[in-house]
């Protein structure tokens, strides 16, 4: 038998492992809040808000913000950003259906967190309005006051009004995930 975990016999012929790693889902501690304390850091002061307002939130350490729906297109684009080159600083996932005052909670969030220096929003519009989203977009950043490079991608439901509003305030609109992802890449190295 072979494990990664060490293991000793006792005197009294007992196998014993000597050391063990778990791994604790976060959307599962709220069922569980005794494992709190096991998680071996404090969490950021954006992983708190995130949960506070109930996103899928994780912190990295790169320097591309990353705001897509669904857990799938989130990976994806992960995936890309390291293919091409770049490094996500978090991302966060406002999930199917997102709402106005939701993505501009996500959007006003990845605007103030210091190590994002591009923002990279992914959307794939069936029943989040991409209209919506960038109406939205708008906002977070009037309210915020603060301004990143962004690079946004969104494709399905009133796709059209979402990339006219946002290229009348100066945002790159793209089509394809693989471009905007380059994008996202080439300014946070510029």
């Amino acid at each position: 038998m072979w494990s990664s975990t060490p293991l000793a016999l006792t005197n009294d012929n007992r196998l014993v492992a000597l050391d063990a790693k778990i791994i604790i889902d976060d959307n599962s501690l709220y069922r569980h809040p005794e494992l709190q304390k096991l998680r071996g850091r404090e969490l950021s002061e954006y992983e708190k808000r995130a949960r506070e307002l109930e996103f899928s939130y994780v912190e990295l350490d790169g320097d591309i913000g990353v705001i897509c729906n669904g857990a799938g297109l989130t990976m994806a684009t992960m995936d890309s950003i390291l293919y091409y080159g770049g490094r996500p600083a978090n991302f966060l996932d406002i999930g199917g259906g997102a709402r106005s005052e939701r993505i501009k909670e996500a959007v006003r969030l990845m605007l103030m967190h210091p190590r994002s220096r591009v923002l990279l929003i992914n959307v794939f519009g069936g029943i989040t309005r991409c209209d919506e989203v960038a109406m939205s977009i708008i906002e977070a950043i009037r309210e915020v006051g603060a301004r990143k490079p962004m690079i946004v991608r969104m494709l399905g439901t009133n796709e059209e009004e979402g990339r006219r509003i946002l290229r009348e305030r100066g945002i790159e609109v793209y089509n394809e995930m693989d471009d905007a992802v380059k994008a996202a890449v080439e300014l946070a190295k510029g």
